[in-house]
């Protein structure tokens, strides 16, 4: 199977947002021996599969993840047609990681159409919300837009890991972006606030899904974690990640506090 030459790229700016009160911007030397992602492949030789279904796919430089909250403003012209087509059906389209060196990734996330604007000269603002994941089997088609055949994902149960474990392990991992935000905060001179609850109920799935939206500026790590299917797996790599940004902020805390600038 050959990799999939993918359109030019920007289709659209994504708009700046927040998932969270405090997102976590992770140091890039943390992810330096961090596996490859896998590429959007096709094959007009496959077999489709029973089950898989047709998708708008729209590749951008970012990872949505379930639950997150995704504005973009669409202006390039092929992504207009598409919209124009997803306001007559079911203002869902599928958002698939890119980037020029990796490409485009096979695992992504349906964005669902939750408030849009339509402006005079034909671009739209939207407010996109994620929902389930997919795996691209085959293209379809590329114009005017790329059209993929998907396949849904869900997690599977762990093979060593019951509920309780993935449930101590969304506490951990929540303890672990309490402090990473805390000492941030410090850093950023806006002071030691308490935390409230960051899980807000949430199972350990969804909360594994939030926790990896909250990753800003290492998208491919958010890829990784998008392509799990194993919460407590990707509970174990968040919180593993967690850590080492709190040990890195830890000690740029006690440089700061060594040397005061004056």
């Amino acid at each position: 199977m050959a990799s999939f030459p993918m359109p030019h790229l920007p289709p659209c700016t994504s708009l700046p947002h927040t998932t969270t009160a405090a997102n976590i911007f992770l140091p890039s030397s943390l992810f330096r021996r961090r596996r490859t992602l896998h590429p959007l492949r096709c094959s007009a030789s496959e077999k489709p599969q029973d089950d898989a279904v047709e998708l708008p796919l729209f590749p951008l430089p970012l990872v949505l993840f379930p639950g997150a909250i995704l504005p973009l403003q669409i202006f390039e012209f092929r992504y207009r047609i598409m919209m124009h087509t997803l306001l007559h059906t079911d203002l869902r389209f599928g958002v698939v990681y890119h980037d020029a060196v990796s490409g485009t990734s096979e695992v992504g996330c349906v964005g669902e159409v939750v408030k849009h604007e339509r402006l005079v000269d034909d671009r739209f603002f939207l407010v996109c919300k994620g929902q389930e994941r997919f795996r691209v089997n085959d293209v379809v088609r590329s114009k005017p837009y790329l059209v993929g055949r998907v396949t849904w994902l869900e997690d599977r149960p762990s093979e060593n890991d019951g509920g309780d474990d993935a449930e101590a392990l969304a506490q951990e991992v929540e303890e672990y972006m309490k402090d990473v935000i805390r000492i941030s905060n410090r850093l950023g001179g806006k002071g030691e606030k308490e935390m409230g609850d960051l899980r807000r109920n949430l199972f350990p799935t969804p909360f594994s899904f939030f926790v990896g939206s909250t990753f800003e500026g290492a998208p491919r790590e958010q890829q990784a974690l998008l392509e799990l299917e194993d919460t407590a797996k990707r509970l174990k790599r968040e919180k593993e990640t967690l850590k080492n940004t709190l040990n890195y902020l830890t000690a740029a805390s006690a440089v700061k506090d060594a040397f005061p600038s004056s």
